[in-house]
């Protein structure tokens, strides 16, 4: 033991000397580039001053296949699901709150930090409980005593590491184990053999008495690459060890190894029931397990004392360490964690979206609210007026000239309806289409966003009723309506039958006082058919006018309605779609976070896993 630790400490400087990507770099202006970041300014801004990164776009552009392997040979999956999370958090940071996504943030970190480091190395922990033996089976796979054991408890109380090969440097440094703590097994002429880059750290007891070992025990878990769980026949039903770790970290099914140790103080058909309860409290934990070639935990039986079945999770280990995939796969496990524990702020409970009803409601209520049907109305009474006015005979206009110029210039109002009051009835009603249009754009909404709908809608609502009260029709009814082309003949035709009555009351008064030959019959022929011509002339005019001034009264009325709708668009729809476009983007960055490429491979399973269907994320909004 003494020969290898010194053997360890010569080579530690050496080994940080000869690892060109062991340790971690310093933090400097540079050193975030893999770390989280804004995920669109910060990387805009990377973009703008030659940083590195080029300017990422509003809107990603659709994906055509599965990516190619990124630089330095990491997977191509998962540099798309890390960048679509990157991506998420910094579209969401304004509508999600900080909490929300600080678990995406450290996934992000963590993953930064681990692909910085050396990536023919694979980092596995032991861990366990007091008494289970996992410093023996330590201890066995090092083929040296390098950890302590015996009786007193808790025997480990710092975490030890042992690495097969060099240029760990950096991975040991990121978990804070020290360099007296790191040691070297006893490896024979060839090598460390199929255990190449293995990094074996022994942890303290999780369930110690100790507060700083577990503390040590949950920050070492939470970045090596792989744990191999110990546990004994008495506690392996350890609730504390169930509902704390593997409960949890279900999702972390391949990089997880559940080893019964201790099964040579079990008769042998004891083992085996020992062994198959372990696996239906698995199951019961969601935990899946990697039987008959399905990925998924490794359950194994072995004595540490003894040595038996320890060659068979040496060959585990062994293969592990040469897909060299262990990394990948903690990280891709932490993703899907830290997406499932994200699906409440994306995934809609239903279609979201406004529909053609609720916008036509809206723009129905605001018509409603600016009077758009009684200036349409208005506008109809002024044409008939106009109309009368042109077409109607001269005695009944001089009769209404001389009535209006007699009566007090008043104009009666309904009880109650004085303009305060209608100002008041208006805003009330600007403020409720305002309320039903937000409350039905944030319907099916995750709670982050149809808050950020209702307050768009809500800022815009603000100033609405006053922009409201300014309006007027594009085209305000003049005093004079445009005149048809067959007014000019109506009012020759009243013209005529007025001098049809002119001509024949003076031929009579002429017959009268002896000027013109007696003759009753002509004049008063013709006063009757001015008398009678006119007031038909006139109710012909009438009928003639209600289809124009009907129109004339549609026209205005859809004019205001349109304005006000136009208005309203600008302040609360356009505000709203803006808010629901966004939803979209974030929506579809989600679902490149489960899923990169469509819900096919191994991501698809992990979106099953979750019980997130990809489909449920592209629904369109209505």
């Amino acid at each position: 033991m003494t020969s290898t630790a010194g053997h360890t400490q010569q080579t530690e400087e050496a080994e940080r000397t000869r690892e060109g990507e062991g340790a971690a770099p310093p933090p400097g202006p540079d050193a975030g580039a893999g770390a989280w970041d804004d995920g669109l300014i910060a990387r805009r801004a990377a973009g703008a001053t030659g940083g590195g990164q080029p300017p990422v776009p509003l809107l990603p552009a659709p994906h055509t296949g599965r990516p190619a392997p990124g630089p330095d040979g990491a997977d191509g999956d998962l540099t798309a699901r890390l960048d679509a999370l990157r991506e998420l958090t910094g579209l969401s940071r304004p509508r999600v709150d900080a909490a929300t996504l600080a678990e995406a943030g450290r996934v992000l970190d963590d993953a930064a930090a681990r692909r910085r480091l050396s990536r023919r190395h694979t980092v596995v922990a032991l861990a366990g409980a007091t008494g289970s033996g996992k410093s023996t089976l330590f201890n066995t796979l090092a083929g040296v005593t390098i950890s302590d054991t015996g009786v007193r408890r808790p025997t480990t109380s710092a975490a030890l590491a042992c690495s097969w090969t060099d240029g760990a440097a950096g991975l040991l440094d990121r978990l804070e184990i020290p360099g007296r703590l790191r040691r070297r097994p006893v490896q024979g002429p060839d090598g460390p053999g199929p255990l190449d880059g293995l990094v074996l750290i022994d942890l303290p007891d999780h369930d110690s008495a100790a507060a700083e070992h577990r503390a040590q025990v949950d920050r070492i878990l939470a970045h090596v690459d792989a744990v191999i769980w110990v546990v004994d026949p008495e506690k392996y039903g350890d609730a504390l060890l169930h509902e704390r770790y593997l409960r949890p970290m279900a999702g972390h099914a391949e990089v997880t190894f559940v080893v019964l140790n201790q099964v040579d103080r079990l008769p042998e058909d004891a083992a085996d029931q020992v062994l198959d309860d372990l696996r239906r409290l698995l199951d019961e934990d969601g935990i899946a397990l990697g039987e008959h070639g399905e990925p998924g935990a490794t359950v194994l039986a072995l004595s540490a004392l003894t040595g038996d079945g320890v060659g068979e999770l040496r060959d585990c280990l062994g293969q592990l360490t040469s897909e060299r995939r262990a990394a990948a796969r903690r990280i891709g496990a932490d993703l899907d964690a830290a997406a499932d524990r994200l699906r409440p702020a994306y995934v809609p409970t239903g279609r979201v979206g406004l529909s053609e009803e609720a916008r036509e409601e809206f723009a129905d209520r605001l018509a409603e609210a600016v009077g758009a049907a009684a200036a349409g109305q208005a506008a109809e009474r002024a044409w008939r007026r106009n109309a009368g006015r042109a077409c109607g005979t001269p005695w009944l206009r001089l009769w209404r000239w001389y009535e209006a110029r007699r009566a007090p210039q008043t104009a009666e109002r309904p009880p109650g309806d004085t303009p305060g009051e209608e100002a008041t009835t208006a805003r009330q009603r600007v403020e409720q289409a305002v309320r039903v249009v937000a409350d039905e754009a944030a319907s099916g909404l995750p709670t982050p966003w149809a808050d950020a709908v209702r307050e768009a809608a809500g800022r815009g609502a603000d100033g609405l009723p006053e922009a409201l009260d300014g309006l007027t029709a594009p085209e305000p009814a003049p005093a004079r309506p445009p005149r048809p082309g067959w007014w000019p003949v109506a009012v020759l035709a009243q013209v005529s039958m007025t001098l049809l009555q002119v001509v024949g009351g003076i031929w009579l008064l002429g017959q009268v006082l002896g000027v013109f030959t007696p003759d009753l019959l002509p004049p008063v022929l013709l006063m009757l058919a001015g008398i009678l011509g006119g007031p038909c002339v006139e109710y012909g005019s009438r009928l003639a006018a209600r289809g124009p001034a009907r129109r004339y009264g549609a026209d205005a009325e859809r004019a205001l309605r349109d304005a006000a709708a136009g208005c309203g668009r600008a302040r609360v729809l356009d505000p709203v779609a803006a808010e629901l476009l966004r939803y979209r983007e974030v929506r579809e960055q989600y679902a490149r976070v489960l899923d990169p490429v469509g819900g096919d491979g191994a991501r698809g399973r992990a979106g099953a896993r979750q019980g997130v269907r990809v489909t449920e994320l592209s629904t369109t909004p209505r």
